[in-house]
């Protein structure tokens, strides 16, 4: 069968073009399950990926796309059956096996969950990787004890995927939220995913060289990485968790033991990519429960056709300038 994709070549001179493009399921790899894609998402991992970062994709050509939502149309295995509406958030798909910006993937049964019950295949792309990883933040902080009562959680980079959707879970499990962004444009968006305070980009990127600072916050989501991330342990609360989601300023961090032994501090990382199918399944049923935003969703989504992804939202989640979440429509 033939469909469309969005596919990234390398030139002979080093650089990347992508286009939209027919390609074949007959070239697509082996696997359990050929899925008809409804519906992908835009994560900042899919911009490196469409622009030739070998970090990402070491071969190409390749289409990207680590989200995808559609229905089976054939099956090696007897737990799904052609018709059944499905979700995958990571793995390996659209990092070296081709992803949800095209129409067809063919992939392990293993990276695979039935549809969850009570959401459309479009609402489980509003969530995506970006929801499932601000779940298992949450997740692990309340493993590790986190509660409402010990205080306010900072989430950073808040008006991002993984910083929308931790605002709005977090809001919804109770918690009160400080949001952080650089955009001060922002501020009734994330009021209305349920951030009570709204800070600065510097209000959580200490420079003094102090070793602890003053607690401000129980916890804290992060999406940036290097100083903020230091920051947050450094002013973080007795016995709270800060959960490290990304590194969009740096993957460097520069800290001392001091937080962790005298304040008993937990960093806690989240690599949702390959976090096992038993959690995100537990995740899923958090969100539509406990953690329930889809009243949210609307509010923080956009859409866009594969050529709108090519020429307009890649670039701009490259920049910065992204909000919220972005479903692809195939």
């Amino acid at each position: 069968m033939e469909y469309s994709a969005l596919v990234v070549k390398e030139t002979s001179n080093g650089r990347f073009e992508r286009a939209v493009q027919t390609c074949s399921t007959n070239d697509l790899p082996d696997g359990d399950l050929l899925i008809r894609v409804h519906y992908s998402s835009l994560n900042y991992k899919d911009a490196l990926s469409a622009t030739g970062n070998k970090g990402i994709t070491r071969k190409f050509p390749h289409t990207p796309g680590i989200d995808a939502a559609g229905v089976v149309v054939e099956s090696r295995v007897p737990e799904y059956s052609p018709g059944m509406e499905v979700v995958i958030t990571g793995y390996d798909l659209g990092m070296n096996t081709p992803g949800g910006f095209g129409q067809f993937v063919r992939v392990p049964a293993g990276w695979v969950v039935p549809k969850p019950e009570g959401f459309s295949l479009r609402e489980c792309m509003i969530i995506g990787t970006a929801g499932i990883t601000a779940g298992i933040g949450l997740y692990k902080m309340e493993l590790l004890g986190q509660t409402p009562s010990q205080g306010p959680i900072a989430v950073t980079g808040a008006t991002g995927g993984v910083g929308s959707m931790a605002v709005a879970i977090l809001h919804k499990a109770g918690y009160e939220v400080i949001a952080s962004t650089g955009k001060k444009e922002a501020e009734p968006y994330l009021k209305q995913l349920g951030a009570s305070q709204i800070e600065s980009r510097e209000w959580v990127n200490d420079t003094s060289g102090k070793p602890l600072l003053r607690s401000k916050w129980a916890g804290a989501i992060d999406t940036v990485g290097g100083n903020t991330l230091a920051t947050l342990l450094k002013g973080c609360k007795l016995e709270g968790t800060v959960v490290s989601t990304g590194l969009v300023d740096s993957a460097v961090l520069e800290t001392t033991v001091f937080p962790f032994i005298l304040n008993g501090v937990n960093l806690a990382g989240v690599g949702s990519a390959e976090t096992p199918l038993t959690i995100k399944k537990k995740i899923w049923e958090k969100l539509s429960t406990h953690w329930d935003i889809r009243p949210l969703l609307e509010k923080i989504v956009q859409e866009a056709s594969l050529e709108e992804l090519d020429q307009l939202y890649i670039p701009r989640i490259l920049s910065g300038k992204m909000q919220g979440r972005l479903v692809v429509m195939l």
